[in-house]
C-alpha cells in the first residue's frame, strides 16, 4: 500500500459517515457544534459526496425554522417569577457577574475587522449571547459562558456545521426534516439540578 492509499483509507475510516445498504442508500453523518470553517476541510470527499448526491436530509434540529430558535430560547428560562440569583449560590452568581462584564469589557478588542465590516458590533453580540442571562437556567448559562471566549467570539456570523449544511441543502433545494424536537433536548437538561450541573464543571474559569 502506498503512502496515498493510506492516507485515503484512514481518512474514509475517520469521516463519521455511516453507510446502510439499501437501494438507494441512506447515510448517517456525526457532526459537531463548532463553525464549520473549522471543520471543513477535514472532511473527506466521500461524506460531502454523500450530501451532495442525497435527495432527502434529516438534521438534529431544523435550525433554519424561526420556531425551533424562539422555542430553543424560551425552554432555557427559568419558571416566570424567578432569577439567576434566587438559584446560584451567591459567591458564584457574584463571580459571573464579574466574569460577563469582564467579557462585555473585551469583547470590542476581540472582534475581527472582518466582523466589523459586515455590521456585526460587540454590544449587539454580547446582548445577543448574553442577553436576558439573569433569566436563564444554570445549564443554559454554563453553556453560555463556555461559549463566551475570545475564540469562540472571533468565530461568530459562522454558522456551525449543522447550520451550513441546512443552508447547504436548501439552497440545493433538498427535501429537509428534523429528526428530534426542541423540547427532547430541552427536557432532559432542564431537569439537572444545581449539584448535577456543579459537576459539569460549573463556571469552572470564572
Amino acid at each position: 500500500m502506498t503512502f496515498e492509499e493510506d492516507l485515503t483509507e484512514q481518512s474514509e475510516l475517520n469521516s463519521f459517515l455511516w453507510t446502510i445498504k439499501r437501494d438507494p442508500p441512506s447515510y448517517f453523518f456525526g457532526t459537531i457544534h463548532v463553525p464549520y470553517t473549522r471543520v471543513w476541510d477535514f472532511i473527506p470527499e466521500n461524506s460531502k459526496k454523500a450530501f451532495q448526491q442525497s435527495h432527502i436530509v434529516y438534521f438534529e434540529l431544523d435550525l433554519t425554522d424561526p420556531y425551533t430558535i424562539s422555542a430553543l430560547t424560551s425552554c432555557q428560562l427559568l419558571p416566570q417569577g424567578e432569577n439567576l440569583q434566587d438559584v446560584l449560590p451567591r459567591d458564584i452568581y457574584r463571580r459571573l457577574k464579574r466574569h460577563l462584564e469582564y467579557v462585555k469589557l473585551m469583547m470590542p478588542s476581540w472582534m475581527t475587522p472582518d466582523q466589523r465590516g459586515k455590521g456585526l458590533y460587540a454590544d449587539y453580540l454580547f446582548n445577543a449571547i448574553a442577553g436576558n442571562w439573569e433569566r436563564k437556567r444554570p445549564v443554559w448559562v454554563m453553556l453560555m459562558v463556555n461559549s463566551l471566549t475570545e475564540v469562540d467570539i472571533k468565530s461568530r456570523g459562522v454558522p456551525v456545521l449543522d447550520l451550513y449544511l441546512a443552508q447547504e441543502a436548501e439552497r440545493l433545494r433538498k427535501q429537509t426534516g428534523a429528526v428530534e424536537k426542541v423540547e427532547e433536548q430541552c427536557h432532559p437538561l432542564n431537569g439537572l439540578n444545581f449539584s448535577q450541573v456543579s459537576k459539569l464543571k460549573l463556571f469552572v474559569h470564572l
